[in-house]
């Protein structure tokens, strides 16, 4: 069993280290090429931080392992929306315009409620490409080109040739591809040796998954000087509900061996954003204090299991 445990967290690291180079060094070429701020801010930077959802919903969907696809972006939702917050706001407190609280809140509790009507009844192959479609036609009303600059500039610093990103972007493709395999095979044998819920080794490893969004989160609110835009927090989450998701489906179909037992963590996983979306509208942002009620939040999150 110490093998396979071993396997799982070896493979996660190696898919986040291989995701981070993949991301940075797509953004820097994108830059060189003269590509615009918006564009790579809304594909390469909002998406490739969710390459390590999407790699796992891939190969646990090939591996017929639907628990573990739905429970990694339960998971990661939760954590990004609690944990990811409350470190952020404690490195910088978050200044939030109401208006975007509504705008990018919103579309993220819509991405949730669409991911939670598909759960039951299992998702099919044509229901993952109209989640990955909503996302594109959304995700392009929602990110103004001066959104799409911000979140690129938090992201990336300068742009470098190709010779120099190419290279990387090839060595973390490699990473992500093998990580992921790692993780999600080992993940699954370690459920089996141990006796718990695929679902819950989901749950688990979606705390490890949104590392890259907090990790990008944290250094931006570090280096500004007026706080970390709520579209860059609450990105991923847009995200993976639908495109994360929807893309393990276009593998395989995504269903869970009992729908009804995920239903409070995901019951739980929309209250808490609520929570903080409310606290970011009225209070325009999240201080340290708030930030350590975030991150307490994140806690019960095991308990409704």
């Amino acid at each position: 069993m110490l093998v396979e445990l071993g396997g799982f967290v070896v493979g996660l690291v190696v898919l986040l280290v291989g995701a981070d180079r993949t991301v940075r060094a797509a953004a820097e070429l994108a830059l060189y090429y003269g590509v615009s701020s918006f564009f790579i801010g809304v594909t390469v930077v909002s998406i490739g931080t969710s390459v390590p959802e999407m790699t796992t919903s891939l190969y646990a969907a090939y591996y017929g392992a639907g628990d573990i696809v739905v429970g990694n972006i339960v998971g990661s939702e939760t954590a990004q929306i609690t944990v990811g917050i409350g470190v952020v706001a404690l490195v910088a407190p978050i200044v939030a315009e109401r208006k975007n609280v509504l705008v990018y809140g919103g579309a993220m509790l819509l991405s949730m409620i669409i991911m939670i009507l598909t759960l039951e009844d299992g998702i099919t192959r044509s229901e993952g490409f109209l989640m990955m479609l909503a996302y594109a036609i959304f995700v392009h009303d929602l990110y103004s080109s001066e959104g799409g600059e911000e979140i690129t500039e938090e992201v990336i610093e300068e742009e470098e040739p190709p010779k120099r990103t190419i290279p990387w972007i090839l060595f973390g493709l490699l990473l992500v591809v093998g990580g992921g395999h790692l993780m999600v095979t080992n993940g699954i044998a370690v459920a089996t040796v141990v006796g718990i819920p695929p679902y819950l080794v989901g749950i688990l490893t979606g705390l490890g998954t949104t590392t890259p969004e907090i990790a990008v989160a944290g250094v931006a609110a570090r280096d500004g000087e007026e706080g970390i835009s709520v579209g860059s927090l609450l990105g991923s989450n847009i995200t993976d509900p639908v495109f994360s998701l929807g893309i393990g489906a276009l593998v395989a179909d995504v269903t869970l061996s009992d729908p009804e037992a995920v239903l409070p963590s995901v019951g739980y996983m929309l209250t808490v954003s609520l929570v903080v979306l409310a606290v970011l509208y009225w209070r325009r942002g999240i201080d340290r204090r708030a930030a350590v009620g975030c991150l307490l939040l994140y806690l019960p999150s095991f308990v409704v299991l």
